[in-house]
């Protein structure tokens, strides 16, 4: 897309400066941070109450649940996330705002130079920039999502965290995570801590059997989806239940029944820790205002959706495994049931995922795709995404961007307005939402 590149900023500038420390994208370590934080004065020790969240899919969401419950009962929150969509100063919130290009860039160059040029990855150098800057501003809650894994994630330095929490663990990055459901969830279970609270949302029964041996081989007290706890949608409204009762709740406004399970487990986590005392108004508040962009986020009344036929729909969502594109497709399902409209796709992926697994979710539902290629190294030509579409009989061609594929939708012979999804990729749908301009505030 043209006219989506930010200007580069100070932090900029630093970030891509440390991306050159270390010849390897992903190198699952602690040796080489655990150096870097003892230089920096061990900020690990000094964080506000951790609650450290892993998984494979809904861990953004979760987190922004959390937040939002938590502001909502008057918490001060600290929230480090990964990946970003539009600018990498999303990742590290401080008291619920962005940080500060200033403050960032200011991290960034101290913990450069506590490195003194030793190699490092560039996830753990950021993480080691992050932990620095939420030791130094008080806060109530640390929500801090692990970025790959967890058992040798550059999080995974926390002693005590106040909870931990597993989203729902399904195949996904193999090459380091190892190649079964059931050794993806042992990385996973890598977080659970001495007697910290084991948050554990719904799970193939493979997944949850190594979870909870995990959990309680820490001594970990366990709070299972299923178990110890229950949310299911009744009426239009949700019901949440645990040993301490009932809660009913509206639903949330991140759309997707996925959604529901990703809210019970934030749900279940305050409920895990009762020292933070978050009453059911918050939960509830929060329930309603809980944002995470580029999930299932509807782009209708933006910049982009002007392109389409009038009385089209435009939504974009970063799906980009298997897993999650099940999730996607049942939230257009329900759409679907709703009000029911042709389905057109705008699929960008990466060469590290299956294109035909993901689009196999879409066959008898998607009406058309249109492939195109993200940014990113890793990008896939959009004529692969083409071929895997036909693969599992859609329809598609290959477009030279998203403007182009929404520029091309009005040429479809359609029997109404289409819903257009743009979907398959967190950094197409960065370039997206900086080209709507409307990246996350």
């Amino acid at each position: 897309m043209s006219g989506s590149k930010l200007p580069e900023s100070v932090a900029d500038q630093v970030l891509a400066r440390l991306g050159t420390l270390h010849p390897k994208r992903i190198d699952l370590s602690l040796g080489r941070l655990n150096r870097l934080l003892a230089a920096l004065g061990n900020p690990e020790k000094k964080l506000p109450p951790v609650i450290h969240v892993a998984g494979t899919n809904g861990k953004g969401s979760t987190v922004a649940f959390l937040r939002a419950m938590l502001e909502a009962a008057g918490k001060r929150v600290h929230a480090y996330t990964s990946p970003h969509l539009v600018h990498f100063h999303e990742r590290i919130r401080l008291s619920g705002k962005i940080v500060s290009d200033e403050a960032l860039a200011a991290a960034l160059e101290e913990t450069e130079r506590a490195n003194a040029g030793e190699e490092i990855t560039f996830f753990e150098i950021s993480t080691a920039a992050a932990l620095l800057l939420f030791s130094r501003e008080d806060a109530d809650v640390l929500l801090l999502e692990v970025g790959l894994g967890g058992r040798l994630d550059a999080t995974n330095v926390i002693e005590k965290p106040l909870a931990t929490v597993v989203t729902p663990v399904s195949i996904d990055h193999t090459e380091y995570l190892g190649p079964t459901l059931e050794h993806i969830a042992a990385e996973k279970a890598g977080i659970f801590k001495r007697g910290s609270p084991a948050v554990i949302a719904r799970q193939d029964s493979s997944a949850l059997a190594v979870l909870e041996r995990a959990a309680r081989k820490a001594a970990s007290p366990l709070f299972i989806s299923g178990e110890q706890w229950h949310m299911h949608e009744e009426g239009g409204r949700l019901v949440f239940s645990d040993e301490h009762g009932l809660l009913d709740l509206p639903r949330p406004r991140l759309f997707g029944r996925h959604q529901i399970e990703n809210a019970g487990t934030a749900v279940a986590t305050l409920r895990a820790v009762p020292s933070l005392g978050i009453p059911a108004s918050a939960i509830e508040a929060g329930l309603q205002k809980a944002d995470w962009p580029a999930r299932m986020q509807n782009l209708s009344g933006g910049k982009l959706a002007e392109i389409l036929p009038a009385g089209s729909e435009l939504w974009l969502d970063g799906g980009h495994n298997a897993a999650g594109a099940d999730a996607v497709a049942a939230a257009v399902g329900e759409m679907e049931e709703r009000v029911p409209r042709p389905l057109v796709l705008i699929a960008g992926m990466l060469t590290t995922k299956s294109a035909e697994d993901f689009l196999a979710r879409f066959s008898g539902i998607a009406r058309y795709v249109f492939g195109v290629s993200p940014p990113g190294e890793a990008s896939r030509p959009a004529s692969e995404i083409v071929s895997a579409a036909r693969k599992v009989d859609i329809q598609a061609e290959a477009a030279t961007g998203v403007l182009d594929a929404l520029a091309r939708v009005k040429n479809l012979k359609l029997s109404a307005p289409p819903r257009v999804l743009i979907t398959g990729s967190l950094y197409l749908a960065g370039e997206v939402l900086a080209e709507n301009e409307t990246p996350p505030k």
